[in-house]
């Protein structure tokens, strides 16, 4: 005899979570409150296991990560972590309570309406934690140099020369004493040393970001990846960190769907309307890849510097082969687009959707070589 299933969704907080159960041919009901501690959701499941029904959990992603459904793993239960912007949600539900959150997740995972997204391992999610902490520490370099100039250019004060943060330029600024006030000196004094400390930061983390890479399971991969043009450490590093385990995508469509590099459409009757990109799923991912995008506006080759960068590598010959072929149809396809008169923020993105799926096919044949590594094509 087929055990019953308990469907049971949680709502997820700092202390506490809300938890809603739906039997799978039954009512669906509110069972309380409980702490957000790993014994407490030890005897949730113990008890609602006393009757012999089989338990399946979910939640909705947010800022207390994915604690709870590692402590629901190691205890034996199926746990989706399902991300808020595909949960459906009736457009006139002006009331939202944790009561009822906790039974429309149990309600929906009932039958059948959530997907869960992939949860990384501990190592994995430290890994995207520090690409993370890298990008959050240089936009805070690029918003101290823009105060910096504003507050030059309120004074009246231009540098001459040609381009903004170099050697002259630092020369330049220090030679700027000419202020009304001995608090508006101290003001740029305390702007430029601002800057100094977060490049030093960024620069912390660009050497521990190299240091984590060797020790990393994905390292192969990240190696890998740095064969296609525009691709470097940093961005190699923050694609796989941001999203994961390439081979549970079963296309490379899939893979540009979930990074929103491709058009949205409003299309009904004989009318078909394609907009911009949709920009779902990560934006990390999509922004370093159209970054790189823009390397392919010039012409295929490999220049001493690309070369001097991946021989190090060791790199087997068919992934080289893969990376020459991906340069070439790239920037053939950038010409061709260009020469079309498509503008150029278009041209960059369309190279970007395609590039990922040469990211995508590069992956998967390092990943099916690895060794202890199984195929894990599914669903995203």
């Amino acid at each position: 005899m087929a055990k019953s299933i308990t469907y049971v969704g949680l709502d997820v907080h700092a202390e506490t979570i809300a938890v809603g159960l739906a039997e799978a041919e039954g009512e669906v009901r509110f069972y309380g409150t409980i702490p957000n501690t790993a014994e407490a959701l030890r005897k949730l499941t113990a008890k609602l296991s006393k009757s012999g029904a089989q338990l399946e959990f979910c939640y909705e992603a947010g800022p207390c990560g994915y604690g709870v459904q590692r402590a629901l793993a190691k205890l034996g239960f199926t746990c989706l972590v399902v991300s808020p912007s595909l949960i459906p949600r009736r457009p006139g539900d002006r009331i939202k309570t944790d009561r009822r959150d906790a039974l429309m997740l149990s309600r929906l995972l009932r039958s059948g309406d959530l997907e869960g997204i992939w949860v990384p391992d501990e190592e994995h999610e430290a890994m995207r934690d520090l690409v993370r902490s890298r990008r959050q520490s240089y936009n805070d370099l690029r918003e101290a140099k823009q105060k910096l100039c504003s507050f030059l250019l309120r004074h009246g004060l231009r540098f001459p020369g040609k381009s903004n943060w170099t050697k002259a330029y630092w020369r330049w600024l220090g030679e700027q004493k000419a202020f009304a006030y001995p608090h508006q000196q101290q003001v740029l004094e305390e702007y430029k040393h601002h800057i100094r400390q977060i490049e030093a930061r960024c620069e912390r983390i660009d050497a521990t970001m190299e240091e984590a890479v060797r020790g990393w399971h994905l390292r192969p991969v990240v190696e890998a990846l740095q064969a296609l043009r525009g691709i470097g450490l940093i961005v190699a590093t923050t694609i796989v960190a941001e999203i994961g385990d390439l081979r549970r995508f079963s296309h490379p469509r899939q893979l540009m769907a979930w990074l929103g590099l491709v058009p949205c459409e409003h299309s009904s009757g004989a009318k078909t309307r394609r907009g911009s990109i949709t920009k779902t799923g990560n934006a990390l991912a999509r922004t370093m890849l159209i970054e790189a995008g823009w390397s392919y506006r010039l012409p295929a080759r490999q220049t001493h510097y690309y070369m001097r960068r991946i021989a190090p590598l060791n790199l087997p010959e068919p992934i080289k082969e893969r990376a020459w072929t991906a340069q070439v149809r790239l920037c053939r396809r950038y010409r061709h687009l260009a020469l079309a008169g498509k503008p150029t923020p278009k041209v960059v993105t369309a190279i970007a959707r395609e590039l990922a799926g040469f990211v995508w096919d590069i992956a998967c044949r390092v990943c099916e070589a690895m060794p202890n590594q199984k195929p894990k094509r599914t669903a995203t």
